[in-house]
Formats: C-alpha cells, structure tokens, sequence
C-alpha cells in the first residue's frame, strides 16, 4: 500500500473506532463423563454489527442472559469469536496472536462488574496499578512511576495513602474507582465497562458516573457501557444498543431511543422505567411481557422475540428473522412491522406464555463445561 493510499484509509476510519460486523460467539454444549460429545450450544452472541465512534459512549442493554456481556468480552478476545469481525481502527483483531493481541491491549482495557473478584487480595493497590505498566513497559523509573500513580488516584478521587491498602479495606464505590484507574494505567483509548455500577448504592452509582464523564472528557477516552438500567444508560450515553437474545433488535441515539422506541421489546424495556411523577406514572402505558427469556441454546425461529411479542403477525415473525436496518438516519431497528406498529395499524394482542424445551437437552442430561447458560452469558 502507498502512502497516499494508507493515509487515505486512515482518513476514512479516523471517526470509528470500533466497527464489529456479524460477531458471533457461541458456546458448545458437551454430553458424557469419559468421552464428550458435543450435543448443542449456546448462542451467546449471533450476528451481531455495529460501529463505537471515536470519543464517543455506546451505551449497550437488555435483560439478563441477552449476551451483552459476552458481547463486550469476544471484542476484546478474552473469549474468543466463532466467526464474524472486530476491527480496531483498522486492524482486524480475530488476526492478532501473540505479542501483536498483548500490545493492542494495552490500547482497550475493561472495568469489569464485581469490583471486589476482579481485584487480587493478596496484593495492594500499588502493586495492582504497578503490574499493568511493567507488562506494557511504562514503568520507566521509580519516581515517575509513583508520580504517574497518584496522578491517577487523584483523577479517580482517592487519597494518596490508598496505594498501601488493600482492596478488602475499600468500600464497594472505592474498588470500582481502583478497577477504573487500573484500566487507565496503560494509557488506553477504549474501556469496555461491564455493568461498572450495578454493585453499588444509588448515590455511589451517581459518584462513579460523574467520575467516567469526566475522564472521558480528561483522556479523550472512548466507552463502551454494558447495563441494563436503562436511567444510568440514559444520563452516560451519546448512542444506544438494544440486545435480545444474542442479537441487536435496536440502535439510536440516546435521546431518540427514549423519545420514540421503535421495537417492541424496547418499548416494552423503557414502560419498566419509573417515573417520579404519580401522575405521568399512573396514566403512562405499561407494557408487560408473557413468559422468560427463550433459551438461547434453542432460540425461536423467526424473530427471537415473536414469541413474547404483543404485535407478533401470523406472517413473517415466526419464519423470517429480521435484519436490522435504517429506520431513519442514526436509527435502526430490526422488526418486520416497525412502520405499521408506529403509525397505529397494528394493535397490541394478548400473548400466551409458551414452553420452549431445549433441543436435545434433558434435566438429567449431565454436562460437561460451564456450569450453567446463565453463567456463559452473564
């Protein structure tokens, strides 16, 4: 490639900073005690595209066992993709083995959900902090490894005096700020951050919040939230992804995803949300959903959501599953009757919960791998 052609393709991806295309992750289901077999599997994450601009917050939810997490996870190969792409900048990351993937780390980092099991107990913050740069060779010098230390205890809002401690002697808030400045540490330019308040107290989860505005806007950072409440997506987040089941149903930004949601399952999430107005709370529509979450070991045919769907149509739903497109500009939805579910022509119907049984899967059936479908998702 030329210099112009190369400074060409940088100019073109300079704006994105994450592009994901057709991602799938999916987990074999192992059957016997001496010799495995594998008997199905998991569908984690099936097919699943979108881009993180640069500097920007994605902020990505659904319900427990949707595979967000995973999601979050195959990006940045702490477990590894099926098929499909992930591509950081322009570097194709299912590529990289080796050194090439360690040294690309150092550019995306996670802050992950328990900030109590993610930190080692037997070592202090000093030497949690420490351990990244000497993997990525930052730590130059004494000096300027300590002053690079309290640079960052001081951005997360902790005393000097934390580097001697060790994590059991924090509060829930103050670990999640440890794991947040040792993401930092390495000078990152994205940060996957897994449920990074949903341990914490309401007025802690406000703290820690305010805390990832304001490094964002210090380091230039790029973020990319996994929640699933929805008022903390909300408040930190510029776009907004809407997982079911393995897949994205709907992408848009944050305010248009809440002014006007646009799939079912979305608008049925955002009816769950309180609202502190008695009046607007007992005059608002709720939207209650039949039945669990399907197994995502035998998802439905069709649209995955058919099955729990108050506007699901005799035709298409159930055969034909929906890929999600352009809606409007910067909205996108993956629902066969969008159009006519917005203009009024079709009308919500009672929905019967059903029972879906696992393909090929007794409940004496023994197992051989992760404990449970819940667990591999979550």
């Amino acid at each position: 490639m030329t210099t112009a052609e190369s400074a060409g393709t940088q100019e073109s991806t300079v704006d994105t900073l994450v592009s994901i295309q057709d991602l799938k992750v999916h987990f074999p289901i192992k059957r016997g005690v001496v010799l495995d077999r594998t008997v199905g599997y998991v569908y984690a994450v099936d097919g699943v595209t979108l881009e993180v601009k640069r500097g920007e917050t994605y902020g990505l939810v659904g319900e427990s066992g949707c595979g967000k997490t995973t999601l979050g996870r195959g990006l940045l190969r702490l477990v590894e993709p099926t098929s499909g792409h992930a591509w950081f900048e322009d570097v194709d990351l299912a590529t990289l083995k080796g050194e090439r993937l360690r040294k690309m780390r150092r550019r995306m980092q996670m802050v992950f959900q328990d900030p109590l099991s993610s930190l080692d107990p037997r070592q202090s913050v000093e030497s949690i902090l420490v351990e990244g740069m000497r993997a990525h060779d930052l730590d130059k010098s004494k000096e300027s490894t300590r002053r690079r230390l309290l640079e960052l205890l001081d951005a997360v809002g902790l005393p000097s005096t934390s580097l001697r401690k060790y994590p059991h002697e924090f509060s829930g808030g103050q670990r999640q700020r440890i794991g947040i400045a040792r993401a930092l540490t390495v000078e990152p330019d994205l940060i996957v951050a897994d449920e990074p308040v949903s341990a914490l107290d309401v007025s802690v989860q406000a703290q820690v919040i305010n805390l990832l505005e304001d490094l964002q806007n210090e380091f230039g950072l790029t973020y990319l939230v996994i929640a699933h409440d929805l008022a903390v997506v909300r408040h930190i987040s510029d776009r907004v992804g809407v997982m079911y089941l393995g897949g994205l149903v709907e992408e848009a930004t944050s305010d248009a995803l809440y002014a006007e949601p646009l799939h079912p399952y979305t608008r049925a999430l955002l009816s769950a949300v309180p609202v502190p107005d008695p009046e607007v709370e007992d005059a608002r529509e709720r939207i209650l959903l039949a039945g669990d979450l399907p197994s995502p070991a035998n998802p439905p045919t069709g649209c995955r959501f058919h099955t729990r769907c108050p506007w699901k149509q005799e035709e298409l739903c159930d055969t034909d599953r929906p890929e999600l497109r352009e809606f409007r500009p910067g909205h996108r939805v993956a629902c066969h009757y969008a159009e006519d579910i917005l203009a009024g022509r079709i009308q919500p119907h009672e929905v019967r919960a059903e029972l879906v049984e696992e393909h090929g899967i007794s409940p004496d059936m023994p197992l051989v791998g992760p404990a449970s479908v819940t667990e591999v998702l979550e």
